[in-house]
């Protein structure tokens, strides 16, 4: 058969190539006058070859020739008509830091902005926090500054206006000019050219040769980075990255971290490039290659169209974004998703009617990650932000999310709990399989259960590349891990039953980022066909089918190397974009302006595709606005409407459909304007799948006919005889019924009972029955036999039941699923900063007794709290509560943390109505809800009424009806009715969120109401509290080894608060019992002040603490806590009364700016320095422990606010020394450019953060503000006193007769005002302050260092601090999986 969706536009004059390098394996497709071949290589095997892609051409080139061309001669491009390529090159020089030596410049006080990055730390329960490092070698600090002049939440919307555009003339030595985004830019202070020539100098005189530039503001002014980049070229730098140049978006650490890694890779990629043109005959290849010098467009466009010609060949890279490049354009920032980007494209142009519309899933599961992506709409889905191997990158990039699960993913039993990956074989040595003596694999399981046939294998493994898998291998390895089953739980596992156990758990992890790309953007998943390929593809597609409730797989018959297929369906394209500030309006002013830059960008596109060989008439053109409403940072990238120019109708009809509202009352803003601009280079024709399917003529296959051999598989419940078909024997129109196994030399697809496969001209279709798609059986449960015995059984046999541990795996991975997805919800559908983009919430699912099962949290304080709260809710609502029903609270005595985090319970009921089985909990940081400050976190409350809304415990849904009016009294008329107090300031904000909570919620139980559907009522509850007995186990084996480490003494502590409260804890442990008792006594009273903390923040702390000290991850839940008692002595500050105030007890380290009078507040909590440990040296510039938020982005900060940052930088030195050093803390040096309020909210400015084992203290943090006052003399005193005396006499003999006001000045008075100096002075704040700044006066914040350990001097001894874990495992995996991360560790 050959493929019907691509033709050349005109004859082909020879070999069309396209590969596509992954991880494991790198794959081929040739294609000749009416022959494609496809060729499977190892990507690492230098032994045989040194450059996979070289070596597939060759082996394409010497079929097509008809003979062998030996290893290491020239290719002859004469034969060849395009090379199309996507290559890991870049990933993997970003993942294992083997870049080019470069160098960042960057404004001054921001050397450290890559350093501190968001401040958030990857792995919130690492002790030794590992973050990836940096990409720059030399870091030059810039004597430059600008800013913007207006800023956004200015309340009376004021815009200054420029007489000058940045970049001409006239703007030429103007303080204020207009920026590329049309905001005004006022220029503060402009660089010297002989300075940063002298410091260019310095660095290119250490050997760097690269240099990325990005100074604040440079994506709206460039004229600065342009200069650094002249003079450095005059150096001689050979490859210098411009920010402005590359992605001029707004937010400097992204921005940064993107010119950082295109100054990186680029480099690299194009030595890769020459070294990979050295292969060919020539060594040149691309447009240019084809074209003789002075050529013009006519040249072009016949190279375009294939014409003949002696020189090279076309060569074109994948980027990122889906469209290919030539090779001479072909950079690092670009490449980083180079392989995945050509299956996107693979199956997007294979699977799509444009008819039907159907919106399909694409699952690319290779050797060492799953890549899960979305097509619909008939365009590609980008994403302008993701993170990559620890590096956040601004680029334009498909929405590809990545989880580590594919093929060669380790398998682990761990704390009885079957685990797949992250860990991958990789290439080598690769699954056991691969006769290399490595670990069990997935690729291992399938083969020990016959879903994978060594017959079909490619025979190319062995020393000399001739041997098929080895299944001896793989069941040895299974074998071990039976055994390791066996000893640790005392379950006697068959192999195929721990094999088949394994898959189970892969397919749940490959799910879920299925359901983050699909839910979490409002589309329903059951609604798409799931697109499968990749090597190991097939034979997990209808398990992860099943258990996402989709009817149809479409395996495209190249489906196992699509990635490359991909390659040759690309079209060229030419991304350009630039900033933009406009208000979107449908006044033809607005409109024009627009269409103007879009215009423009268009015309520098079509010259670049134009370069690249391509005529006008080939080119398409999508014209994108960026859009969000003011006030907001959700902006979403709107296409050009088919009717016309109504992109805010778009926008707002977009966002309804994303995140279920539209903010009718705010204005919409146009962040960015963006071309994309396409070169067709391929006619793509014949019929789509919808076509084929509505034509084709069905019948039963002919088994005794077609049949190629029989296989005894495993399925689900024990293994069947089934039968194995070549796909290549089987004829359109075929249907063969499951089971049964279909293979060729590429892939094995595996047609589980009651599906049926389908085979078209270009795709086998696989059909699930309504049974089967509706439900997860297939990927979530365990042998039918352990199913049916669990089902079966009723509450009464519980306490009898054994667990499995696949069943509880599974269900590990289930519950959490669950949380994750109430989260997604609540994030959707709410409206507020603080949990739409600051991710401030938790949402988690309890037993009926209120014991915590699964939690999402993003804030360690979290944790454990929301337990207690949930218990004392159900004890007071015990026997009242409806279907329906929802409670509010927030009331730190009543399982609330402070007043802000407001949490919504709903309980679920059983099919009868009459018991509850369990209950579902939401909880999210309101942004203010009354009190004596706006955000409701006074630094200087006394009381709990002055921090707002204290609410006990109210019905806020009764039987599904939302009680408005009460959240009204609740929220804002009972505060106010308090001294000195306001209610909520943002009412509507807080109603919009909280119906966000009460959606997650029902979000939340209708999930598990569809498990119990599926399980039964019985068996989930079951595995609710197995899973936490499963967790209490692990804590006790810690406490044990606890007890034997320090040979059974009690272990005591002490620390103080700033006001000198101590806080005391003694530990005393039951080794026997492996329990503990957390004794608090001593602990000081109760405090007239902020800084209380209620019980429930203590639970927090200690399953916090636990949580650290167990070095691998398992399920965070109320287990962790059962073998630990709690003394917390009555009356103390960690049981506070019921009307103590508590803000500070939550946040001791939050800051707070604020500016309740002009109507706008800012919330920001920022980081320290870490402690170091007996294996790891602090880490700098980070958060710890109970917070992990993120800080608004440097430029993002002046954008909104009227503040100009002047340094955020680390604080050196103040970590404590040590045989390991402590962290370092950070400097914030904020500048106020109108009066404000500043309140500030800290601790650790009197107790330094103590050392350990003799390492030295972190140094105390300190707040200044730095405000300008009279320079005060004698003599100067004396004047103004004398002056103020006549005055007053004057006042005093006729202020009536001038009709003058009382303390009206004469003259003199005022000129002596005028010629007053002003200095400086900086005054300590304190730890709790609120200050009314000036313009002009600043706040500089220094945070503490962390602690030292062991002794100065003594010899280092540094290792994993994790159980000999990889130490970048936190951060080396693909965009879903630094996601999910935080989800597993919890």
């Amino acid at each position: 058969m050959t493929s019907p969706t691509t033709t050349s536009p005109s004859p082909a004059r020879g070999i069309r190539i396209a590969i596509d390098r992954g991880g494991t394996f790198t794959d081929c497709v040739g294609t000749y006058k009416d022959e494609t071949i496809i060729l499977k290589l190892l990507s690492v095997d230098p032994s045989n070859y040194p450059d996979a892609p070289l070596e597939g051409i060759r082996r394409i080139m010497s079929h097509f020739l008809g003979r062998e061309i030996p290893r290491g001669q020239p290719l002859d491009t004469s034969q060849i008509e395009s090379i199309r390529m996507g290559t890991t090159v870049a990933t993997n020089a970003l993942l294992e830091r083997k870049g080019e030596r470069m160098a960042l410049v960057v404004t001054r006080g921001f050397r450290d902005c890559l350093v501190i990055g968001n401040q958030s730390r990857p792995r919130i329960f690492d002790l030794a926090i590992r973050r990836p490092e940096v990409l720059y070698e030399e870091v030059v600090e810039v004597d430059e500054r600008v800013t913007l002049e207006d800023y956004a939440e200015d309340p009376e919307r004021k815009v200054t206006q420029a007489d000058a555009r940045v970049g001409t003339p006239e703007a030429a030595g103007k303080d204020l000019v207009t920026g590329l985004s049309g905001e005004t830019v006022r220029v503060l202070r402009r660089p010297e050219r002989d300075a940063v020539r002298a410091r260019l100098q310095d660095v290119y005189d250490k050997g760097i040769r690269s240099l990325a530039v990005c100074l604040m503001h440079g994506y709206t002014f460039p004229e600065h980075e342009r200069l650094v980049g002249d003079v450095a070229r005059e150096i001689g730098f050979q490859h210098v990255s411009l920010s402005h140049e590359l992605m001029p978006m707004i937010k400097l650490v992204p921005r940064a971290t993107s010119v950082c890694a295109d100054a990186y890779l680029t480099p690299t990629i194009k030595r890769y490039i020459e070294g990979f043109q050295a292969g060919f005959v020539g060594g040149r290849l691309g447009t240019k290659s084809v074209l003789a010098p002075g050529e013009g467009q006519g040249a072009a466009d016949a190279a375009a169209a294939g014409a003949p010609s002696s020189k090279g060949a076309r060569c074109e890279f994948m980027q990122s974004d889906g469209g290919l490049v030539d090779v001479d354009r072909f950079t690092g920032l670009r490449a980083i998703l180079s392989g995945p980007a050509g299956g996107v494209v693979g199956y997007a142009m294979t699977s799509w009617d444009d008819k039907t519309r159907v919106p399909v899933i694409g699952f690319d599961m290779g050797g060492t990650s799953t890549d899960v992506s979305r097509y619909g709409e008939g365009r590609y889905d980008h994403t302008f932000e993701t993170t990559t191997a620890g590096v956040t990158i601004q680029s334009p990039q498909l929405d590809i999310n990545t989880v580590a699960a594919g093929g060669g993913s380790m398998l682990f039993f761990r704390n009885g709990l079957f685990a797949v990956g992250p860990e991958s074989a990789s290439a080598h040595p690769g699954p056991a399989c691969y006769r290399k003596g490595g670990p069990a694999t997935v690729t291992d399981a399938n083969l020990v259960l016959d879903r994978l046939l060594p017959d079909f294998f490619p025979k190319i493994f062995g020393k000399n590349e001739d041997e098929g898998l080895d299944p001896e291998a793989s069941r040895r390895a299974l074998q071990g891990l039976a055994d390791q089953i066996r000893r640790e739980t005392g379950r006697a596992l068959g192999i195929d039953e721990v094999a088949y156990g394994f898959l189970q758990v892969a397919n749940e992890a490959m799910t879920r980022p299925i359901r983050s790309i699909t839910e979490a953007k409002g589309h329903d998943v059951s609604k798409h066909r799931l697109a499968t390929f990749g090597g190991a593809g097939g034979q997990h597609a209808v398990a992860i089918a099943a258990a996402l409730g989709i009817r149809q797989i479409l395996i495209h018959r190249y489906s196992s190397v699509l990635s490359a297929y991909g390659m040759a369906l690309a079209d060229v394209v030419d991304e350009r974009q630039e900033p933009e500030s406009a208000v979107w309006s449908t006044r033809p002013e607005v409109i024009e302006a627009l269409r103007r830059k879009l215009d423009a960008l268009k015309a520098r596109s079509r010259q670049a595709l134009r370069e690249q060989g391509f005529a006008d008439g080939d080119m398409v053109f999508e014209e994108y606005l960026n859009m969000r409403y003011r006030g907001t940072e959700s902006a979403l990238m709107i296409v050009k409407p088919d009717d016309g120019w109504d992109y805010g109708a778009a926008f707002v009809e977009h966002h309804r459909y994303e995140f279920g509202f539209s903010l009718d009352d705010r204005d919409i803003i146009v962040d960015d304007v963006r071309v994309r601009g396409i070169g067709k280079s391929f006619r793509h024709g014949g019929k789509t799948v919808d076509e084929q399917l509505a034509a084709v003529a069905r019948r039963d296959v002919d088994a005794a006919a077609k049949k190629h051999s029989t296989a005894s598989v495993y399925f689900e419940g024990g293994r069947r005889e089934t039968p194995v078909y070549k796909l290549g024997d089987l004829a359109v129109g075929d249907v063969v019924r499951g089971p049964a196994m279909l293979a060729d030399g590429t892939q094995t697809i595996v047609v589980t009972p009651d599906a049926a496969a389908l085979v078209l001209e270009t795709h086998v279709v696989i059909d699930l029955a309504p049974s089967e798609a509706s439900s997860s059986s297939s990927s979530s449960s365990s042998s039918s036999a352990a199913a049916t015995a669990a089902t079966a059984d009723g509450p009464s046999h519980e306490a009898a039941r054994e667990v499995d541990p696949i069943m509880l795996s599974i269900f590990s991975h289930r519950f959490m699923a669950i949380a994750e997805q109430m989260g997604r919800a609540l994030q959707k559908t709410s409206v507020s900063t603080n949990v739409k983009e600051r991710l401030d919430f938790s949402c988690a699912i309890f037993d009926a007794a209120g014991g915590l099962v699964a939690n999402a949290p993003h804030l360690p304080v979290h944790l454990g709290s929301m337990s207690t709260c949930v218990r004392r809710q159900a004890d007071i609502w015990k026997g009242k509560l409806r279907k329906g029903d929802v409670i509010i609270t927030n009331h730190p005595s009543y399982g609330g943390t402070h007043l802000p985090d407001v949490t919504l319970i709903s309980p679920a009921f059983n099919e009868a109505g009459t018991d509850i089985v369990f209950y579902v909990a939401s909880r999210a940081h309101h942004a203010d809800i009354g009190g004596i400050t706006a955000g409701s976190m006074p630094p200087h409350s006394r009381e709990l009424y002055q921090e707002g809304a204290a609410i006990k415990s109210e019905k806020l849904v009764s039987e599904g009806r939302f009680n408005e009016r009460r959240v009204v009294e609740l929220f804002s008329e009972e505060p106010a009715r308090h001294p000195g107090s306001s209610g909520t300031r943002c009412l509507a904000d807080n109603i919009n969120d909280l119906r966000a909570q009460v959606s997650a919620n029902k979000k939340g139980i209708s999930l598990i109401e569809s498990l119990m559907a599926e399980y039964g009522e019985a068996t989930v509850r079951f595995y609710m509290l197995a899973i936490q007995r499963n967790a209490e186990l692990q804590v006790r084996r810690l406490l044990r080894a606890v007890h034997d480490r320090f040979q059974g003494r009690d272990l005591a502590a002490e620390d103080f608060m700033d006001d000198g409260s101590p806080i005391r804890l003694r530990i005393s442990i039951d080794r026997d019992k492996g329990e503990a008792v957390f004794d608090f006594d001593g602990t000081g009273p109760e405090v007239y002040g902020n800084i209380n903390a209620p019980e429930p923040i203590t639970y927090s702390a200690i399953i916090y603490a636990l949580r650290c000290m167990i070095e691998d991850d398992i399920p965070l839940n109320q287990g962790c806590l059962a073998p630990v008692k709690v003394k917390i002595p009555p009356k103390s500050l960690l049981s506070p009364s019921d009307h103590a105030a508590v803000v500070g007890g939550n946040v001791l380290t939050s800051q707070r700016i604020t500016d309740p009078v002009k109507g706008f507040g800012y919330y920001e909590t920022i980081a320290g320095g870490s402690g170091a440990g007996p294996t790891w040296e602090g880490t700098d510039g980070v958060h710890v422990h109970m917070t992990n938020t993120r800080i608004t982005d440097a430029e993002i900060f002046e954008r909104r606010y009227p503040v100009l940052l002047r340094e955020f930088s680390i604080r050196r030195g103040s970590g404590g020394r040590g045989q390991h050093r402590g962290g370092d803390g950070v400097v914030r040096d904020i500048e106020f450019r109108i009066p404000l309020q500043v309140s500030i909210l800290s601790e650790r400015r009197v107790y330094q953060p103590y050392g350990l084992r003799g390492g030295e203290p972190g140094q105390r943090g300190l707040n200044l503000w730095v405000r300008k006052v009279r320079k005060a003399t004698w003599e100067r005193s004396l004047e103004r006193l004398r002056l103020e005396h006549e005055r007053q006499e004057h006042a005093d003999g006729g202020a009536g007769g001038n009709g003058s006001g009382n303390g009206s000045g004469n003259g003199n008075g005022n000129d002596d005002d005028d010629d007053d100096e002003y200095e400086e002075r900086y005054i300590n704040l304190g730890g709790k302050n609120s200050a009314a700044m000036q313009a002009g006066d600043r706040i500089i914040i220094q945070t503490p260092g962390g602690g030292g350990w062991g002794k100065v001097g003594e010899p280092k001894a540094l290792g994993g601090g994790g159980g000999g874990a990889d130490p970048t495992q936190g951060w080396k995996k693909g965009s879903f999986a630094a996601r999910e991360e935080l989800a597993l560790q919890a």
